[in-house]
C-alpha cells in the first residue's frame, strides 16, 4: 500500500528543460509529491540507475544522440522494474507497437495530459502492487521456512497427504510408525498404515477434504506400524498447503483418557508457538463472541491491530532468529500492558491483535497510547545488540452495529496502515481509532458547503510543533498545523478535507481563519515574554489572492503584532506553478516585515531557479530527503551541497520529519539551521516546548 503523499521518484528524458518542468508540475498538480531528475546522457542514466531507486520514467522520443529507445534498452538490460512511458505526437502505429514490444508500458502524445495522468496513475499503482507482492512473497518464504522448522522439531506426529499418499512427514510421525527413511514412507499409501476396520472412515474423511471441507475433523482409528504392531490413535484433519499446493494435514496422537492431556492439546492448538500468545484463529473466535454480546446485550469493546514498524529492517540487521527474539520480547511487553480478561494474540508475521471488552473510544485511545509508549520505551537485547521498535496501532470499536469479525479486523488493520499516512508519522509510531470517514472517506466532508459549515461551527483547531535550532540560536520557532473536527469531535487531516484538487474557493477562507487564530495565540504567548515566531502554511489560492495583503496589514495592526513574528510558508510546486504571483506575494510580505519560507524544497528539476525570483528567508527541504539521508550516502552529499548553496544565499534551512537521534549528527555536519519532527515533539495544542534544554 502506498503511503498518502509518498514522493514519486521520476526520471525524465527531454531536451527541453521547460517541458520537463511542465511534466513535473503535471504530476504535482494531480496530487503526487514528486522528485525528478532530467537525464542528459547515457552515462547520466546509468549512474542514476546505479545510485537510486526510481518509480517512473517519462521519455520524449526525439532525434537526439541519446534516445528513448536506448534508455528503454538499458532499463530492460539491467532488469529494472521502472514503468516506462514514451511521449511523442509523431510516432506511427508500427513505432508504437515496437515500443510496446520492447517493454514500454504506454506511448502517449505529449499534448494529451489527461491520458498521461491516467497512465501514470495506473502504472504507479501497478508498481506499488508489484512491490507489495514481492514483499509478501519474502514474508511467505520466511514463514514457510519457520513452519518447516517447527514441523520438523514438533513432538506431534504430523504428515501431509494428497490423494491418499504421504507427501511429507516429520520425524515424530516416522518414529511413531517405525520408519527411518522418508522416501520409503512417501511411497506408502496412508491406508496401508491403518487396520482394515479404520480404512472406511478414513476414506470418508479424506473425501470431505477433497470436496472442499475446511473445518477441522477428528476420528479415532487404529494404526499399523512397520513392525505390524497396532496402536489406537486420535487422528486430526485440517486443510493445509505444502510447496504451495493444497493438501490435508493429519496429526496422529495415541489415545489417552487424561482430561489434563486433552486440555493441554486444546491449549496448544490455540497458541502461537513462537510467542506463547494466542493465535489468530483463537482471537477471531473471541471477536465473534464479542460481536454477539454487543448485538445481544449492547456490550462494547475494541479490537486492536498492533503492527511493528520497519520489521523487515530488523530481520535484515538481526536475522530471522534475532527477529524472532524481538517478537517474543515485545509479546512480553504487551502482556504487561494488558488486563487478564483481555485476549492477546499474534496474528501475522509482524503484528499482534488485542481484544478488550467494556471499552469506548476514549478508553481505546488511552489503552493504545499506553501500549505504544511502552513498546517505544522498551529495549530488546539480541546477541548483545540493543534493538528498539515502535508500533502503529489501529483500533476498531465493537458495538451493536459492528460488522463480522474478519471485516472488523480489516478496519483495525486499515487504521494501523493509516498511521503512516499522517504527517510526522511516515515511519509509524502512532495510534488511529477507525472511523468510516477517516478510512473510507466521506465525500460530503470535501464539499464547499461542509467546509463552510465547519468554519461556521468553529470545527477547526490548530496544533503547534517546535522547530529547533542546531546552531545554538535562542529564538523560539513553531509551525502551525490545521485540523478539522468531525461531528463527533475527532480530528480530520487536511489530506481528507482539503485534497490537492480542491475545493479552491474555500482554501483562502480557511487560510484567513488560520491566520486570525494564530495571531490571537501568538499575541497571548508573546505577552508572557516569549519572542516566538510562527510558521503558517498558505495555499496556492491565497498566493493568487490580490485582496490578501491589505487584509493582512489590517489584521497585524489590530493585533499590534510585529510582522517579523510571522513566517508565511508555501510549497515549492505552488511557487513554480504561480511564479509571478509568488514573486509579488513575497515582495508584499516583505513590505509588511513578514518572513517568507518555501517548503518541500529540492523536488524541482532546478530548485534554485525559484529562489532567483521569490525572496525567501527560510527554506524547508522535502521530507523525502530526511528518510533517504539515512540510507544513501549520495543523498547525504547532495543535502550537504544543497545546504551550502542555500546558506551562501543567506537562507536559513529547516529539515522536517526528524524521527530519531541517529540523523542529528549528519544534519549538524551538513550545516542545517533548524530541525523539526516527532523525535523532538509531536504537534500539540499548546506552545509549551522547553527551548532552554537545547
Amino acid at each position: 500500500m502506498r503511503k498518502k503523499n509518498e514522493t514519486v521518484h521520476l526520471l525524465i528524458l527531454d531536451q527541453s528543460q521547460n517541458d520537463a518542468e511542465e511534466m513535473v508540475s503535471l504530476l504535482r498538480n494531480s496530487g503526487r509529491a514528486t522528485r525528478a531528475h532530467r537525464v542528459t546522457s547515457e552515462e547520466d542514466l546509468l549512474e542514476s540507475l546505479k545510485e537510486h531507486s526510481w518509480d517512473l520514467f517519462l521519455a520524449r522520443e526525439e532525434e537526439t544522440e541519446f534516445t528513448a529507445s536506448a534508455s528503454l534498452a538499458h532499463i530492460k538490460r539491467l532488469d529494472k522494474d521502472i514503468p516506462f512511458i514514451v511521449l511523442n505526437s509523431r510516432l506511427d502505429d508500427e513505432s508504437i507497437v515496437n515500443y510496446m514490444k520492447a517493454g514500454a508500458q504506454d506511448v502517449i502524445p505529449f499534448e494529451d495530459r489527461k491520458h498521461l495522468i491516467l497512465a501514470i496513475n495506473r502504472e504507479l499503482n501497478n508498481l506499488y502492487e508489484r512491490r507489495n507482492r514481492r514483499s509478501i512473497e519474502v514474508h511467505l518464504r520466511d514463514a514457510e521456512k519457520r513452519c518447516q522448522l517447527l514441523l520438523d522439531s514438533s513432538k506431534d506426529a504430523i504428515a501431509y497427504i494428497n490423494d491418499g499418499m504421504h507427501i511429507y512427514a516429520n520425524s515424530s510421525y516416522m518414529d511413531f510408525l517405525g520408519y527411518d527413511d522418508i522416501d520409503e514412507l512417501i511411497c506408502i499409501p496412508v491406508l496401508d498404515t491403518l487396520t482394515q476396520e479404520s480404512q472406511d472412515e478414513f476414506k470418508e474423511i479424506t473425501k470431505l477434504y477433497t470436496d472442499g471441507e475446511e473445518e477441522q475433523k477428528q476420528i479415532t482409528c487404529v494404526t499399523r506400524r512397520s513392525d505390524d504392531s497396532e496402536v489406537k490413535v486420535q487422528m486430526s484433519f485440517s486443510v493445509a498447503t505444502y510447496d504451495s499446493e493444497p493438501c490435508t494435514q493429519i496429526v496422529v496422537r495415541p489415545e489417552q483418557d487424561s482430561a489434563e492431556l486433552e486440555e493441554r492439546l486444546k491449549e496448544i492448538s490455540s497458541q502461537d508457538l513462537l510467542t506463547g500468545l494466542y493465535n489468530r484463529q483463537y482471537l477471531m473466535d473471541k471477536v465473534n463472541d464479542a460481536i454477539e454480546l454487543a448485538v445481544a446485550k449492547g456490550q462494547t469493546g475494541a479490537l486492536y491491530y498492533i503492527a511493528l514498524d520497519s520489521f523487515n529492517q530488523i530481520k535484515s540487521s538481526a536475522g530471522i532468529a534475532g527477529a524472532d527474539l524481538v517478537l517474543s520480547d515485545i509479546a512480553n511487553v504487551l502482556r504487561e500492558q494488558t488486563e487478564e480478561a483481555w485476549t492477546l494474540a499474534r496474528i501475522s508475521d509482524d503484528a499482534y491483535g488485542l481484544l478488550a471488552m467494556s471499552q469506548d473510544d476514549k478508553d481505546a485511545q488511552a489503552t493504545a497510547e499506553k501500549i505504544r509508549h511502552a513498546v517505544e520505551q522498551h529495549m530488546s537485547d539480541v546477541s548483545g545488540k540493543t534493538i528498539q521498535v515502535t508500533t502503529s496501532i489501529g483500533v476498531a470499536l465493537i458495538n451493536d452495529n459492528a460488522p463480522k469479525a474478519q471485516d472488523l479486523l480489516g478496519r483495525s488493520h486499515s487504521a494501523s496502515d493509516d498511521v503512516r499516512q499522517e504527517e510526522g508519522h511516515e515511519n509509524g509510531n502512532g495510534v488511529i481509532v477507525y472511523t468510516q470517514k477517516a478510512i473510507a472517506g466521506d465525500e460530503s466532508e470535501t464539499t464547499v458547503s461542509s467546509l463552510q459549515k465547519a468554519l461556521d461551527d468553529n470545527r477547526f483547531k490548530l496544533l503547534f510543533q517546535p522547530i529547533i535550532s542546531l546552531r545554538g540560536e535562542s529564538e523560539e520557532h513553531y509551525e502551525a498545523f490545521l485540523r478539522m473536527l468531525d461531528n463527533e469531535g475527532n480530528d480530520v487531516s487536511p489530506y481528507d478535507f482539503l485534497p490537492p484538487s480542491g475545493p479552491s474557493e474555500m482554501a483562502s477562507k480557511i487560510d484567513r481563519w488560520v491566520i486570525l487564530q494564530t495571531i490571537k495565540h501568538l499575541s497571548s504567548h508573546r505577552s508572557k515574554g516569549h519572542q516566538t515566531k510562527l510558521v503558517l502554511n498558505l495555499t496556492a489560492e491565497t498566493i493568487q489572492d490580490q485582496t490578501f495583503m491589505p487584509w493582512l496589514s489590517v489584521a497585524l495592526k489590530a493585533a499590534r503584532l510585529p510582522g517579523d513574528s510571522l513566517i508565511f510558508q508555501f510549497n515549492e510546486s505552488d511557487a513554480i506553478t504561480y511564479l509571478k504571483q509568488a514573486k509579488d506575494f513575497s515582495k508584499g510580505l516583505k513590505e509588511l516585515h513578514c518572513k517568507v519560507s518555501i517548503s518541500r524544497f529540492g523536488c524541482a528539476l532546478n530548485p534554485f531557479n525559484t529562489l532567483k525570483h521569490v525572496d525567501t528567508d527560510y527554506v524547508k527541504l522535502d521530507g523525502s530527503f530526511t528518510d533517504e539521508i539515512q540510507k544513501d550516502d549520495e543523498t547525504k552529499e547532495q543535502i550537504k551541497e544543497m545546504i551550502k548553496s542555500l546558506q551562501a544565499q543567506g537562507k536559513l534551512t529547516i529539515v522536517p520529519l526528524v524521527e530519531n537521534a541517529a540523523i542529528l549528527s549528519t544534519l549538524w555536519q551538513a550545516g542545517v539551521n533548524y530541525i523539526q519532527g516527532y523525535y523532538l515533539q509531536a504537534p500539540t495544542t499548546e506552545m509549551n516546548y522547553d527551548f532552554s534544554e537545547e
